[in-house]
């Protein structure tokens, strides 16, 4: 243990010195990719506000390209032009990086700093690290909104998202194969525990397509999380899936007659990748340092109602910063919220991600 406070202290101190001398340097730009909408919004009063009025040359750029991480870093490391300081991913994202040595792998207790009790941040986050290359953020659920006063009957089961007569009208979809496809087999009668074994046949895969074609021809396709709440408000759409967080904001903050159903949503991690080979390392490392600590976790979810990754900082969740309400009832792991859940599967993803979205796409143009 003394070892352990020893080496933090050593780190702490060395974390300081960098950022006073960023803060003495010239003005430096860190690109920093998210996902944008209310969820860069959350990142950008919890952690890039306070980061820069602690370093005045600092100034932190939004990118919201992170649907498109993946691509856009083989692209930047093929041309050897990595412009990118730091990447919010999700956890498959992530993975799928690291096996190609594009992400950095990271040592979580030399560079982040540990709870306030003292526990090493990898055990304060724990087995969210399904990744040496990924820290964890949020955990964060995938589900569906809909239109209280367009739809007759409110859905109550992802059943209903297929079911056109019951609950006629448009859908918005996320414009990918991941989450639509398990939902479409539990939808068919698939046993949840069961959906990644059928998925893992070709006759379970066509299986999860035949479903999704009941529906295709009133679909939506989005490809930013910032889009269904959208449709949604215009009244595009009646029902739609996206971020629990995008939808918190649209019903609570925005007060549109939007509910949700969180019927098998879909539990997933997002957190931070350092991309091989890009710009500011040093000034990148301080940052990770400061806002993944446990109060920076904690305060993003006075903003969005995503659950903090760090065990330490649960208990420090309380009201939203402007709203005043108790935001763990929002939270998607709060026990009224969480009777059906499905956790994503990480490591399945990472290894078929690219045939099945090569097949999907395929699909979608048909």
């Amino acid at each position: 243990m003394k070892k352990i406070r020893q080496k933090t202290l050593a780190l702490g101190s060395a974390i300081m010195l960098g950022i006073m001398g960023v803060a003495n340097a010239q003005e430096v730009d860190l690109v920093i990719v998210s996902w944008g909408g209310a969820y860069t919004a959350s990142q950008q009063k919890a952690y890039h506000e306070p980061f820069m009025a602690m370093n005045p040359n600092v100034n932190i750029i939004n990118d919201d390209s992170s649907a498109e991480a993946v691509s856009k870093i083989r692209a930047m490391s093929e041309a050897k032009n990595v412009t990118w300081g730091l990447v919010d991913a999700i956890a498959s994202q992530a993975i799928q990086l690291c096996e190609e040595g594009l992400a950095e792998p990271i040592d979580h207790d030399a560079v982040l700093a540990p709870a306030p009790d003292g526990t090493p941040a990898s055990k304060d986050f724990g087995d969210l690290i399904v990744s040496e290359c990924f820290i964890p953020n949020i955990v964060y659920s995938t589900t569906f909104g809909y239109r209280t006063d367009l739809v007759k009957e409110p859905p109550t089961s992802i059943n209903d998202v297929f079911n056109l007569e019951k609950i006629p009208g448009k859908r918005a979809l996320e414009k990918k194969p991941i989450v639509n496809l398990e939902w479409a087999l539990i939808a068919d009668g698939v046993n949840p525990d069961d959906v990644y074994d059928v998925l893992d046949t070709e006759e379970g895969v066509d299986r999860a397509f035949a479903k999704l074609d009941t529906i295709k021809d009133e679909v939506v396709w989005w490809e930013k999380g910032a889009q269904t709440p959208q449709l949604l408000a215009d009244g595009e759409v009646v029902m739609g899936s996206t971020y629990n967080g995008r939808l918190f904001s649209v019903i609570e903050e925005e007060k549109q007659p939007i509910a949700m159903m969180w019927d098998w949503q879909v539990f997933d991690l997002d957190g931070w990748i350092v991309p091989v080979g890009g710009p500011h390392r040093d000034l990148v490392m301080e940052y990770l340092n400061f806002a993944t600590d446990t109060q920076r976790l904690a305060d993003q979810a006075k903003y969005i109602s995503y659950g903090p990754a760090r065990k330490s900082s649960a208990p420090l969740v309380g009201k939203h910063a402007t709203l005043g309400i108790d935001m763990a009832p929002h939270m998607p792991t709060a026990p009224a919220n969480a009777k059906n859940t499905l956790l994503y599967n990480y490591e399945w993803w990472a290894d078929n991600q690219d045939d099945l979205t090569e097949r999907f796409n395929a699909w979608l143009a048909q």
